[in-house]
């Protein structure tokens, strides 16, 4: 599986972006997705996943309310809305694949920019 994330770019504080995130192969339906972020000096942190069939969204509990991932099957593509964004969400986004928990991601995806100004 190969991720292509886009949808990154400079937002004012409280302003909205939405990543997206294509993925090539047939199997894409098979795989929970996720997206993690990593700030300038931290770890790589997750953020968001989805089951295989979309029915529910796991969200770490900082973006809770104001995040929703989704995805489409049919499109082989993740989406992440982000509203409310804060100076805190600034860091690099990363699409992930995995076919179990997202504990540790099979494939990840090249990364995409976010910075949330002040």
């Amino acid at each position: 599986v190969q991720l292509q994330a886009s949808g990154g770019g400079l937002v004012q504080n409280g302003g909205s972006l939405r990543l997206s995130c294509a993925a090539s192969g047939r199997t894409f339906s098979m795989y929970v997705m996720g997206w993690f972020r990593q700030a300038p000096g931290k770890d790589r942190e997750f953020v968001a996943s989805i089951r295989w069939n979309g029915d529910r969204g796991y969200y770490t509990d900082s973006v809770k309310g104001r995040f929703d991932i989704s995805r489409d099957n049919a499109k082989n593509t993740v989406y992440l809305q982000m509203n409310s964004l804060k100076p805190e969400d600034t860091g690099v986004y990363y699409c992930a694949a995995d076919l179990g928990t997202m504990a540790e991601p099979e494939y990840w995806g090249q990364g995409t920019q976010v910075t949330v100004s002040s």
